[in-house]
């Protein structure tokens, strides 16, 4: 019974949202805001405290503090939802985190197009209205070896755009091999539907052979389609054709050869020890058509690339679709900036946030681990270890290969939960994602940028006090 009063008394004391909207502090946060997004935030404050007088877990009202929960929870409202976030799993390509970082090298470009007008589709030396494809024409035509290029919003859209204009009505020759399904459940056999054709399976899992194609090949044949298998690896006993020998039988058969890359490279990174994959230019050589991503591998904004014949390229350009997939003034600058680094192949290894961390030696990255373990080990309570383990390329990059890579482990006090404190790290502010495994906090040191060693050292060190 004497709880019930104190709890009658408690709500009696609750201030009033008309009298909290006058409150001096509130009132700024209205002007910035607005009075109906702060009213809102109040109704919701005086909801939680409303919950806690009946659940017993406050005996008093503290004005300061609902003032204070109204400005933090205003605050945490008027916070983008997308944010910086420092990645210590040590997957490169990590598509959930944002897949490829741009290069710091390009960014006071991209700043002085991002906030003034640009010349996106006017042409200053002719006065006219020019188009916006043309900025990245040149560049492509010389890194791919291509007639013409196009570019649209994704890899996914470049394929579709190219059957819906070469193939409608017609069949689609794909080696059941090939028949590949990328991240969000996309899958060729569907996107050769949407793009209006149909397909033609031929050959196994394991072995496709140039036969194959030739006995598929008829009236209604529309081009032979080559996926390259980025996401995932066919070992042991396999076998697939020529690309060269592909592409004579396409033409042969009057239909155009077309090479989805996927992922795309320009520097062989063999050399590096990583494995042989397909290189652009070499894919565009021995195809009509090749489609590639102007993210992943490239190391530049999410696009599609499409890549080969001037005159297959000109009848994609006419076809209404693109312009529901053509890019913006953001994509194309940062597109730009990005290629124009591959002039240089060494410069674009070290330059490219990608490459450079996928290429990145052993002894930097202990020395990484050693700066960021050196400054761990100063927070009391707190055990440090160092390790090797194994980085992923990810991004449906190097499918089953992993490269060495330096760890730091860390092991809580038994008063702390790791799952937790990884909850604690991950949710605050730098968002933090490392790994959890075996109550032990994983941070590899590949994937982190310059300025995180000392974020993570302060923000582990603010949780642990």
């Amino acid at each position: 019974m004497a709880s019930k009063k104190i709890s009658t008394e408690l709500f009696k004391e609750i201030p009033a949202v008309n009298d909290l909207l006058k409150n001096p502090q509130v009132k700024k946060i209205m002007d910035l805001v607005g009075s109906q997004e702060v009213k809102k935030v109040v109704n919701s404050v005086l909801d939680v405290i409303r919950r806690q007088i009946v659940e017993g877990e406050i005996t008093e009202i503290d004005a300061p503090q609902i003032i204070k929960m109204i400005k933090e929870k205003c605050e945490s409202e008027q916070r983008p939802s997308l944010q910086s976030v420092i990645n210590g799993t040590g997957v490169v390509l990590h598509t959930n985190l944002g897949r490829s970082l741009l290069s710091p090298e390009i960014k006071e470009y991209l700043n002085r197009i991002m906030f003034s007008y640009s010349n996106l589709e006017y042409d200053l030396q002719a006065k006219k209205r020019g188009l916006r494809y043309h900025h990245v024409e040149k560049i492509l035509r010389e890194l791919t070896g291509a007639e013409d290029v196009l570019v649209v919003n994704n890899n996914a859209a470049a394929v579709m755009l190219v059957l819906d204009t070469l193939v409608p009505n017609k069949e689609v020759i794909v080696s059941r091999g090939e028949l590949v399904e990328i991240g969000g459940s996309f899958r060729v056999p569907e996107i050769i539907t949407k793009g209006g054709g149909s397909l033609h399976e031929v050959g196994t899992t394991n072995k496709t052979h140039l036969k194959d194609y030739q006995d598929a090949i008829n009236e209604n044949t529309g081009a032979i389609l080559k996926v390259h298998t980025s996401n995932y690896r066919i070992v042991g006993f396999t076998e697939k054709p020529d690309p060269v020998e592909l592409q004579k039988l396409a033409h042969a058969a009057g239909v155009p050869m077309i090479n989805d890359l996927g992922s795309g490279l320009f520097i062989d990174l063999s050399k590096y020890g990583l494995p042989k994959e397909p290189l652009i230019q070499e894919a565009v050589a021995t195809s009509d058509l090749v489609t590639f991503s102007g993210d992943k591998l490239l190391g530049g904004p999410q696009a599609g690339i499409i890549a080969g014949k001037r005159s297959l390229i000109e009848k994609i350009k006419h076809n209404q679709l693109l312009r529901a997939l053509r890019v913006d003034k953001m994509t194309l600058a940062a597109l730009e900036a990005t290629l124009l680094l591959y002039r240089n192949p060494a410069q674009a290894a070290r330059k490219i946030p990608t490459l450079r961390m996928i290429t990145m030696s052993f002894d930097e990255l202990k020395e990484r681990a050693n700066d960021l373990a050196a400054k761990l080990e100063s927070i009391p309570g707190l055990s440090v270890q160092m390790g090797s383990g194994e980085s992923q390329v990810g991004g449906g990059s190097f499918p089953g290969y992993r490269i060495p890579t330096a760890l730091v482990y860390l092991t809580l006090p038994t008063s702390c939960s790791p799952t937790k404190f990884e909850q604690l790290l991950r949710t605050g502010e730098p968002p933090i994602v490392a790994r959890l495994e075996h109550d032990q906090l994983i941070f590899d040191v590949r994937t982190l940028q310059g300025g995180d060693v000392t974020k993570i050292y302060h923000r582990i060190s603010s949780l642990m006090k």
